[in-house]
């Protein structure tokens, strides 16, 4: 299915599922989170390749995720926040800027990958999840959990794991949840300190 949405491109990978905190002050986004939230229509999440967040143009990977404002609201800065959630994946067709430099894309919605249960031998990579959820506080309270799901726990862990954004956006282009759960755990492996001797 091809439709046309407006785009955020940002310094991050959203996965379907998960949360996303904005803060948004430029008039051309302002002007685009008014509009989907009348529409309630999804925007598009594009990892930037080239280019920066604020002011001009930026270049974009061809992956991204749509996303849905569930919640918005004023800052003490007097910025408007807004938190979204991750549902489709995308891929980008075409792009251009609209007049107030807003970035419209033509995409193509990607099949949602088939949910997998969580193997016996990942449990404990939800265990770590689940302890790690409870400390994120309110941006992750919401969300459904779903721990018992292989997608959804690799998701969640890529999505809070200090990775490279090239590396989550590799993830983000596969379909395979066991693939993705074997590179979390590899990664964490890494990173547990060396016990023994001195």
């Amino acid at each position: 299915m091809v439709v046309q949405v407006p785009l955020f491109p940002l310094n991050v990978v959203l996965f379907p599922g998960g949360p996303l905190p904005l803060r948004i002050f430029e008039s051309r986004y302002i002007d685009m989170v008014s509009e989907r939230m009348q529409s309630e229509g999804p925007f598009g999440v594009l990892l930037i390749r080239d280019g920066q967040e604020a002011g001009g143009p930026a270049s974009m990977h061809d992956v991204g995720t749509l996303a849905r404002i569930t919640d918005f609201y004023q800052g003490s800065d007097g910025l408007l926040g807004v938190t979204a959630i991750g549902e489709q994946r995308f891929r980008l067709l075409a792009a251009e800027r609209a007049a107030d430099g807003l970035n419209v894309g033509t995409i193509e919605l990607l099949e949602n990958e088939p949910e997998v249960p969580l193997p016996a031998d990942y449990e404990p990579l939800a265990d770590i999840l689940a302890g790690v959820l409870d400390d994120l506080g309110k941006l992750y309270d919401s969300l459904p959990r779903q721990l018992d799901q292989a997608g959804w726990v690799a998701n969640r862990l890529i999505e809070i794991l200090p990775i490279q954004l090239e590396e989550k956006q590799a993830l983000l282009g596969s379909d395979d949840s066991l693939r993705r759960l074997a590179f979390v755990r590899e990664v964490l492996n890494s990173v547990r300190p060396a016990t023994g001797g001195t």
